[in-house]
């Protein structure tokens, strides 16, 4: 890691930071001299006191939701990038499985939601299938991008130089890509945990989604909003940690990003 990229990271954790407590407190003030009542938006000083009157109850649906969010991801993971070298090789599986893929994202998901409930209940298992479901296709797609762009060059040295299409996916395919991997992976754990959510609203017995649909009916809106705040914070801690792993997966990428960066703020 450059020592630009170590001043950056830093400062654009400071930036957020920044961004984020002046938004709170923009808030906290909206509602304290505007007078808005409770019900129709809480303050942030009433959502954390809504955190802090029971944080293993929030933890506790917050666990349940997370827990089939990575279970879904890591399937989709496997299984995408499975599905990408397939398509990679073979005509017949590029015909078919990828144009089912497509096929499938373009129908809403949510409308899907209560067909995995009735085949596998309102259990962990529907959760993880509908996860799974909602991710597959931004791994599938950025996987097969990366796959095929590497350079017509190398890959022209490697068949120069015999190598077997096995030591040509693990030496220069997959290497090259890894960074098209990791930003199809940023984005399908954030959708697989929205499938997780999605499964909770349709029918679940825990999970913050589920936590959200009985204080909806119930105008407990202070608990919706911690609810929602919790989702806020696992999300991003997890895509942070994707990126987190990106920047010791292939740091090439992350100093080549960097510089890019740097030179673009400097024009």
């Amino acid at each position: 890691m450059s020592e630009t990229e170590n001043v950056s990271v830093p400062m654009h954790g400071l930036k957020v930071a920044a961004v984020l407590i002046g938004s709170l407190l923009l808030w906290q003030a909206a509602v304290v001299f505007a007078k808005i009542p409770s019900y129709l938006l809480p303050s942030p000083i009433a959502i954390v006191e809504e955190l802090i009157d029971d944080p293993i109850w929030y933890l506790k649906n917050s666990a349940e939701t997370l827990i089939p969010t990575l279970a879904g991801f890591a399937l989709a993971l496997v299984v995408g990038c499975a599905a990408a070298i397939g398509v990679i090789y073979s005509r017949v599986l590029e015909s078919t499985i990828y144009t089912f893929l497509v096929t499938l994202n373009s129908v809403p998901k949510i409308a899907l939601a209560p067909v995995f409930i009735i085949w596998l209940g309102t259990g962990m298992s529907s959760k993880v299938a509908i996860a799974f479901m909602i991710a597959l296709f931004a791994i599938v797609v950025d996987a097969v991008l990366g796959l095929r762009s590497v350079d017509a060059d190398a890959l022209d040295l490697f068949r120069a130089m015999r190598g077997t299409r096995f030591q040509t996916l693990v030496r220069l395919r997959m290497p090259a890509a890894l960074p098209h991997l990791f930003a199809g992976m940023k984005l399908s754990i954030s959708l697989a945990l929205i499938g997780a959510v999605a499964a909770e609203f349709v029918a679940s017995e825990g999970g913050l989604g589920h936590i959200i649909l009985q204080a909806q009916g119930m105008f407990q809106t202070t608990r919706v909003f911690a609810a929602i705040a919790m989702l806020g914070v696992m999300g991003t801690a997890l895509f942070y940690i994707v990126d987190f792993v990106e920047r010791i997966a292939c740091p090439w990428h992350i100093s080549h990003r960097s510089k890019t960066r740097a030179s673009t703020d400097g024009g």
